[in-house]
This record gives structure tokens, C-alpha cells and sequence, in this order.
């Protein structure tokens, strides 16, 4: 008889010194005892600390014919003396390595049940609170007696500090402030070499392909665009570039979510590839526009994008696309993320752009964090590579190009699914210093912002200059404008501990309600305008982390729970019903959803619940509320290794936007993803999984006194554009 368990490499060790043994079998913290007459045993590890054990026993029956135990322990001895058991070793060899090479496969998925509860431990920071929901009260009769019970006990009590909205010097002098204009970094136009151009021809698609790609592959490259004149050659093509954009033509780099996006997804998941170059590992790239050169010189305003490939360590070229580059451009004034294009054949395309005003020396930093999709597998701290290929220094000088100019963000512009944004500084105070209190006051509350950059008074961010915009700008809002938009709404938050964040720091920094210092992950209250009564917001948030909000790690799998799924419901089945619904998910799917097909699966079941939501509330002839996405966030430091890392992440929220925009129900999106990515590389503005956590003086994630706090403002700011936009 034939038996095949899974142990622990201790359990194996403890089975070992058995012919004959009882022992206990722990799957999933069920124990199951078991009576075997050992034979012999044969292990193989594979996964993360877990092993195969397979044995044979002679059964019930053996027994009864009188066959006793082998009086030694020593295997060999049973081989050399038993043909049968020499040929069940055998077969018993073969069904190891097909079964290991079932497991590999998918990546443990098969043995999620027994492994699961054990391999992951709770990795998030968030606060857990044991509360009720309340009926919605005004928050000055029963804010304070529902939020100062659930403070989190953590939280360190400072000294007095001074509260007024001055920035904090090293010294008693008033503070200098610097309006960052960046005319004295410009350069002017002179001799200098442009990139490639912003949309490859056909004809130098192909030469690309040639160069890097075996012919025999003969991988489906197709051109987006064929209006430009194509070079003459391949070593033209790998040379100096030329420019053949106009001035007119110029605009701002951008992409679009594919249609069908989720299926491709899926294709190059379970793609093979083909010889000789399959099974080649990425180590590398080759840059021929970059290579060779200590700094370059590019203009700005233009796209410049550059062709590279993926490489093994014999530099030999990959086939097939998948692998996971983190990019970086920064400047003392700019920071953002360079556009990747991945052509699916091994070779990709990065797309530099910088606006004329910000002309000056920069840094480009790419980083290979994961091959070919290794981050989407379930274990992929296995897998992180993360290491820096490229850090090239880079002159954007001052040219003749014009990009259009931004305009304030309308309720159009948030139907765009992707942005392209960047981080821009506009002014600065080099003598700035933590507060007392944790946070960063170091520009004038009503520091004005710098057209078309963002609209209102930039101090008010805390981010000592810094300010995002994308495809538009942003208006950033005062306490009062803040309290015009939302006053007499009632907005629905159904996402992960990002929000609980999000929601204070509005509640703190742009409604005016310092006192309420937390807020729990479940609640409905009704908060008033301690300015003017006759001003008032409801805010309902659900954490969708767990169906249990004391726990984590079950994402969209939440609305599985039929008790979860009616208290959602609740708050859509009367006459009144929420006027927007802010909703995220993400990081607690990255845990638990073993492949990327799975977690399509869990958000086909999200649709359809909030379909069905939606639909009875268009039945009733209420008023629909608009329903806009918040992608997950980029994680940082540490975190970009873990089971909720970028690569993961941004995959998921691809699959979220396919979906649901196919099922028309999203109004709107918020690309947190890109607004947090440029400063995902470390813990400076996170603690791995959230930029919001509260302002404090104490020792941070990075050893550091205090954080920075502003990633989380910015998106406070952005979701009140998003819902007021007109």
C-alpha cells in the first residue's frame, strides 16, 4: 500500500526512527492519528519548509498472514533483499518528481489548504478596533464618546506643543522660504542628442526585433504608429537618434488599459515560450541608446524612448516579456516614474519626459525587481530579486518644444484608468524641522501654488513644496472649500486600512477636526462643521480587509460571508442611499489569492455583488451613486518583497479597472497606485503597506525620527476633486 502525506522536515525527522509508529497528521490544525507498518520512506522538500513523505506498508491484511516487521531499520537492507520493494522504490521515484513538477507548477497551490494557515504571518501595522456600528449621531454629542474609546494604545503622548501653522526653525531667525522656478537650472538649447522617437515605426520595430530576438520566434511586433519616416538601417536605428517630432506634435506621455486586458494577462502567464531561449534568466539589460555613456543630454518637453533588452548573465537575449522594472527620475525639483512597455518577445521600451520648466541634471535609476511574473506567484519573497541595473545621469536642457498646458482636473478626466503622473517641488525651506507634534509645517499655510502645477495654498499640503498632478492638475482645498463640497453628502468607504487612514487625515487636516485622532475600521457617524452647524458630512466606512474586521487577509473573498454581504447591503436598501462610494482592495487579495486566475475569479464575484447592489437601487428609482476606484497602493521598502509587492499589486488593480469597467459600474478612478510609487522605494513615506499612518515624534520604520505624511494628504485633496469635479 501506497501513502503520500505532507510533513514538516521535523515531522519527517520524528517519522524516521519508526518501523511501526503512531503518529499525528497536521493539516490545516486538524489532527488526524494514523496507524502505519513502515516499509521504508522516501522524502523530497519542495515549497517553503515542507516536504513530501512517501511510504509503503503492507496493509491490514499482511498481518494476518503472518509476515512480521523487517527486523532492521536500515532501508538498503530492504532493497538489496526484496525485487517488489526494489521496483515499488521505482515507481515511487516517478511519482515524486511528476508531483513535484505539479506543485512547482502552480506554485503551491495544490497544498494551499494544508500549508496556508502556517506560512503567512500577519504582516499589516493596522489598528484593530472592537466596535459597533452607531446609529449616525452629530459628531458634538457622540464623536468623542465612540472614537476616544478606541484609541490605539500605542500611540505616545508628546509634550505641550506650540498648534499654530508656523513652520519650525533651527533658530530663532524667521524662516527663509525658496520659490522653486528652476530658471537658473535651465540650459540652453545647443548641440545634443534626442532619444528615440515617442512611437517606433514599423520598419524599426522590426530592426529591433532582428538585433535582439531570434528570428525563428518570429514574435508578433506590430507598430501603433506609421506617420514617422523610418531610419535606414539597424546601425542607424542602434546609433545616435534623431528627432522627427515637431513642436506641434508634442504632448505628454501617456497609456491606456487594454481592453482585453485580463485574458492577455492570463495568456502570458501560462505562456511557454519557445527554444533556445525559454528557459534563460534575466540579469541584465542592454540599453544601446544609454550603455556606453557616463551622462547624456536630452531635451526637454519631448518623449524620448529608448529601446533595451533583457539579457542572461552570458548575455544572451530572453524571448518572453513578464520581467518587473521599477523606474525612477528625479531631479531636485521633479520625481516620476518612466513609462514601461513590455513587447512580450524579451525586449522593452522606457519613455523619458520632463517639462521645460524643471530642465536641468537628473538621475534614472531601473531597478529588475521580479522575472518573468515571479512576483504574481503566491510565495514571492522566494522569487524578489531586486537589483539596481541602470543609474545614468541625465541633462535635460531647455528647448523649443511646448507641451500642452495642464488645466484644474474635471469630472472628465478621472475616466482615464491609468496615469502618468509625475511629482513636482515649487518651493522649499531648507531650515524645516519635525514638530512637536510629529508633523512638517514648513512653508506658510497659504504658500501659494505655482500654475498649472495645482490650485489653492500649497503649505496646507505639509510636504514641504511637493505637490502630484497627472494628465491635470488639482485643486487643493481649504477647510472651508473642503466643507462646501462635502456638506450634506453621504459618502460610502469600502476598502482596505488605507482608507481608515485617508478618512482621518481628512477629518484632521482638510475638514478641521483635529480632536479626533482615530478612527476605527467599521463605523457611521454624521460630522459636523465645528464652524457652522448648518454644515454637515455622513461618512460610512466597512473594511473589506476580513468579513470580521478584527482580522486580515481575505480581500474580495470577504463578500463570501453571507452576514457581511447583507450588512453592505443595508446601507443601499433604503430610500437614502450613499451619494458616492470610494472603494479599494488589494493588499489583504495579495495574501490570500494563490494566482493571478484565482483572484480574476474573486473580483468576477465582487461585480457581480455590486452589480446587484446597484441594480436595486436603479429598481427603487433612487438616485445611483457614482462609484470611483482608488487602486492600491504601491508598497513600499521592505514590503516590496512580500506577497502584497508592486508587481502583484499593479497587476491586480489592472484586473479590478478590466472588470468592473466592463460591467459599467465605475464613474471614476484615482490612480493611488502611480501617486505612491515614487516614493515607494523606501520607508521614508511609509511603514511598507500604508503612506497615511498619523504624524508622530517618535522613532520610524526607517530609524528615523518622525515620517512624512504628505503622499496621504495629496490623495485626501485628490478624492475631494474627484467628487466635486464638474
Amino acid at each position: 500500500m501506497l501513502f503520500v502525506f505532507l510533513f514538516s522536515p521535523e515531522k519527517i525527522e520524528a517519522c524516521a526512527s519508526f518501523k511501526t509508529f503512531l503518529d499525528l497528521l497536521v493539516v490545516n490544525d486538524i489532527c488526524f492519528r494514523v496507524s502505519i507498518e513502515l516499509r521504508y520512506y522516501f522524502s523530497v522538500q519542495f515549497a517553503e519548509g515542507f516536504s513530501f513523505l512517501m511510504f509503503a506498508s503492507g496493509g491490514a491484511g499482511m498481518a494476518d498472514k503472518g509476515v512480521s516487521s523487517v527486523p532492521s531499520t536500515n532501508p538498503s537492507w530492504l532493497l538489496r533483499s526484496n525485487p517488489l520493494v526494489q521496483w515499488r522504490f521505482r515507481v515511487l521515484t516517478a511519482l515524486v518528481f511528476v508531483g513535484m513538477v505539479g506543485v512547482w507548477s502552480i506554485d503551491g497551490f495544490s497544498v494551499k489548504n494544508v500549508i496556508e494557515s502556517w506560512r503567512f504571518k500577519r504582516e499589516f501595522l493596522g489598528r484593530r478596533f472592537n466596535v459597533q456600528l452607531v446609529k449616525p449621531t452629530n459628531l458634538t454629542r457622540e464623536i468623542h464618546q465612540n472614537f476616544i474609546n478606541n484609541l490605539n494604545t500605542t500611540i505616545f503622548l508628546l509634550p505641550q506643543q506650540n498648534t499654530t501653522h508656523t513652520p519650525t526653525t533651527s533658530s530663532s531667525s524667521p524662516p527663509s522660504y525658496s520659490i522653486l522656478n528652476n530658471d537658473d537650472n535651465n540650459v540652453s538649447a545647443q548641440n545634443y542628442s534626442d532619444g528615440f522617437l515617442e512611437k517606433r515605426t514599423e520598419r524599426e520595430s522590426e530592426e529591433a526585433k532582428l538585433k535582439w530576438v531570434p528570428t525563428d520566434l518570429n514574435p508578433n511586433f506590430t507598430s501603433e504608429d506609421s506617420s514617422v519616416s523610418a531610419q535606414s538601417s539597424s546601425e542607424e536605428f542602434l546609433g545616435k537618434p534623431k528627432v522627427y517630432e515637431s513642436e506641434a506634435n508634442v504632448k505628454w506621455v501617456s497609456t491606456e488599459l487594454d481592453p482585453r486586458l485580463t485574458s492577455k494577462l492570463l495568456s502570458r502567464w501560462f505562456a511557454r515560450g519557445g527554444e533556445p531561449c525559454r528557459n534563460l534568466r534575466t540579469v541584465d539589460i542592454v540599453i544601446p541608446g544609454l550603455d556606453g555613456h557616463d551622462s547624456i543630454e536630452l531635451s526637454a518637453g519631448n518623449t524620448h524612448e529608448f529601446i533595451f533588452q533583457a539579457v542572461d548573465e552570458s548575455k544572451n537575449p530572453r524571448c518572453l516579456g513578464g520581467d518587473y522594472f521599477e523606474t525612477d527620475l528625479s531631479g531636485v525639483a521633479w520625481k516620476s516614474r518612466p513609462l514601461i512597455k513590455d513587447f512580450g518577445n524579451g525586449s522593452y521600451s522606457i519613455s523619458l519626459q520632463v517639462h521645460p520648466e524643471f530642465a536641468g541634471d537628473y538621475h534614472l535609476t531601473v531597478i529588475l525587481l521580479f522575472r518573468h511574473f515571479e512576483g504574481l506567484r503566491f510565495s514571492s519573497k522566494r522569487f524578489v530579486y531586486d537589483k539596481e541595473l541602470r543609474k545614468v545621469q541625465i541633462r535635460f536642457i531647455k528647448a523649443h518644444y511646448r507641451l500642452p498646458q495642464l488645466q484644474i482636473c474635471e469630472k472628465s478626466d478621472f475616466t482615464r484608468d491609468l496615469w502618468v503622473g509625475r511629482w513636482t517641488r515649487l518651493g522649499k525651506n531648507d531650515d524645516c524641522e519635525i514638530s512637536n507634534d510629529g508633523r512638517y509645517r514648513c512653508l506658510e499655510p497659504y504658500f501659494p501654488c505655482q500654475s498649472p502645477w495645482c490650485d489653492g495654498s500649497l503649505g496646507l499640503l505639509e510636504s514641504n513644496g511637493w505637490v502630484y498632478s497627472s494628465h491635470c492638475s488639482f485643486r487643493l482645498f481649504s477647510a472651508d472649500s473642503a466643507w462646501n463640497c462635502l456638506k450634506n453628502r453621504w459618502i460610502f468607504f469600502w476598502g482596505d486600512s488605507n482608507h481608515v487612514d485617508t478618512i482621518r487625515n481628512m477629518l484632521n487636516f482638510l475638514l478641521d477636526l483635529p480632536e479626533i485622532k482615530s478612527v476605527p475600521r467599521r463605523f457611521d457617524l454624521i460630522f459636523s462643521n465645528p464652524k457652522d452647524a448648518s454644515q454637515s458630512v455622513r461618512i460610512t466606512s466597512i473594511f473589506n480587509g476580513h468579513w470580521n474586521e478584527t482580522q486580515n487577509y481575505q480581500g474580495f473573498n470577504s463578500l463570501k460571508d453571507e452576514g457581511y454581504r447583507n450588512l453592505l447591503k443595508k446601507y443601499f436598501s433604503e430610500d437614502t442611499v450613499p451619494d458616492a462610494i470610494i472603494m479599494n482592495s488589494g493588499l489583504h487579495d495579495g495574501v490570500f489569492w494563490p494566482t493571478i486566475r484565482k483572484f480574476s475569479g474573486g473580483v468576477d464575484y465582487a461585480v457581480s455583488f455590486w452589480k446587484e447592489v446597484i441594480d436595486s437601487v436603479k429598481q427603487r428609482g433612487s438616485i445611483v451613486p457614482q462609484i470611483i476606484y482608488r487602486t492600491t497602493i504601491a508598497t513600499g521598502g521592505y514590503a516590496r518583497a512580500l506577497a502584497f509587492n508592486p508587481n502583484k499589486m499593479e497587476a491586480f488593480n489592472w484586473v479590478v479597472l478590466d472588470k468592473f469597467r466592463r460591467a459599467q459600474l465605475l464613474s471614476g478612478v484615482i490612480d493611488n497606485f502611480d501617486m505612491t510609487f515614487a516614493w515607494h522605494f523606501d520607508n521614508r513615506c511609509n511603514d511598507g503597506v500604508h503612506y497615511g499612518r498619523a504624524p508622530a515624534k517618535m522613532k520610524w520604520k526607517d530609524g528615523e525620527i518622525g515620517h512624512q505624511y504628505f503622499v496621504d494628504l495629496m490623495l485626501a485633496h485628490v478624492l475631494l476633486n474627484a467628487l466635486c469635479a464638474r
